[in-house]
């Protein structure tokens, strides 16, 4: 009987048209054409978490629409109306990311136009299924266009105790109209430790002694390299894509553009008070302190001019919050929420991970948790000495408590149950 089965298996599989058989994942294909795109135009942390936020946005609206003329679920930005109920899921999926990054970065339309050729098969299933899925992605790149992320602001240099001294471009990202939270105003950090109390020169002596670059230290500053993610890589979320893309490889294509429209849009609102508190707390980094810390009238510090951060750079933002922590606990919140479990193992490499001087490869690093290697995101900012641990935990608070209203909102099933799991939201 087993073997009857298994010949009957194999005959349905070559019934198959070979288009079906070596169609890719387009949630995987396009999220990982994104990233090489982030990559390429070097783009910021905040503009590749818009950019993620829209293509996946695109990819659940297409796939959702159809899958809701069977099963009613929420949209996200494009409602359903109008879904070919018959229309290719994959060919939605596929054209609405097509749509998106063919307009935010239309330099690279011919990668993106083979993709697509790659992606798509042939029949009226399909046809319909591309014609819905460019539909949905044009309306969302309709409706981004005018969310306050554009034109670019800076805010300029300032001087004096605890005051950043750089200008600072990219601010207007604190102004942009969220995808899924209510008001980015109620997340907007309390402000760093006063300079004058215990807190603040406690953690000024952590970082002087963790993040200085003249005290050698291998596993601090490979820590730190691995998440540093500096311009020119995926950036932070950019490699909680790429964490997502492994967990959630054998997940159907309904509940996998699910997962990572929440993933997206949960990054990118994150992005909002962390810029938000940034512009309006304005804090000095490190070195600045360090280097300047007879003038915060702070009896417990103690001025070293020569201080230098073991990260090489003092950052081109203000200090307060630390972003790389938000963004991993957003992310790192929403993965565990999806999945009803935080504790999934995973091996992961990033963009900028160190070389394995045993192997001459990216060395991988494994983690127990999602909530792991967030924690672990958040410290290297420290042990680089580019943030304060006060700052660290109070990104990962605000990212924790963005993934919470995302999850608690944000396309929800209208039967049960309301996760992938089967835990209460």
């Amino acid at each position: 009987m087993k073997r009857l089965v298994l010949l009957l298996i194999i005959a349905l599989a070559s019934a198959q048209p070979a288009s079906a058989k070596l169609r890719q994942d387009p949630v995987a294909a396009w999220n990982d054409l994104a990233l090489e795109t982030v990559r390429l135009t070097r783009a910021s942390d905040t503009d590749a978490a818009r950019s993620y936020a829209m293509v996946n946005a695109a990819i659940y609206d297409a796939v959702n629409g159809i899958a809701s003329q069977h099963r009613r679920r929420a949209h996200l930005l494009k409602p359903p109306k109008g879904a070919p109920p018959q229309g290719d899921q994959h060919a939605a999926a596929a054209a609405a990311a097509h749509a998106v990054l063919t307009r935010l970065y239309p330099d690279y339309t011919d990668r993106y136009d083979d993709q697509l050729k790659a992606d798509l098969g042939e029949g009226p299933r399909v046809a319909a299924g591309r014609a819905w899925g460019e539909s949905v992605g044009t309306y969302i790149f309709d409706l981004r266009t005018t969310d306050g992320s554009r034109p670019v602001e800076t805010q300029p240099p300032g001087s004096g105790p605890e005051i950043f001294p750089q200008a600072w471009s990219g601010t207007q990202y604190r102004n942009m109209a969220p995808f899924g939270i209510l008001d980015a105003a109620r997340y907007v950090g309390p402000g760093p430790s006063p300079l004058a109390s215990l807190d603040y020169a406690a953690a000024f002596a952590e970082v002087k002694l963790v993040g200085d670059a003249r005290i050698p230290d291998s596993g601090k500053s490979a820590l730190y390299q691995y998440w540093s993610l500096p311009t020119g890589s995926a950036q932070p979320p950019g490699e909680w894509l790429k964490i997502a893309l492994k967990v959630s490889a054998q997940l159907p294509l309904t509940q996998k553009s699910r997962l990572f429209a929440l993933l997206g849009t949960a990054m990118s609102d994150a992005s909002i008070p962390t810029t938000r508190t940034k512009f309006v707390h304005r804090h000095w980094r490190p070195e600045t302190a360090i280097q300047q810390a007879d003038t915060d009238g702070n009896p417990h510090t103690e001025k070293d001019p020569a201080w230098k951060p073991r990260a090489g750079s003092p950052g081109s933002t203000p200090e307060y919050i630390s972003g790389h922590s938000s963004f991993s606990a957003t992310a790192a919140t929403v993965l565990g929420g999806f999945f009803c479990a935080d504790r999934i193992p995973f091996t992961h490499v990033t963009d900028s991970a160190p070389t394995d001087p045993a192997t001459g490869r990216p060395m991988e690093r494994t983690f127990a948790s999602f909530s792991e290697a967030a924690a672990e995101a958040g410290r290297s900012r420290v042990v680089g000495g580019v943030h304060f641990e006060f700052s660290n935990q109070a990104g990962l608070t605000m990212g924790r408590n963005v993934a919470a209203e995302i999850l608690s909102r944000k396309l929800l099933y209208t039967t049960p149950p309301t996760h992938h799991g089967q835990c209460p939201l």
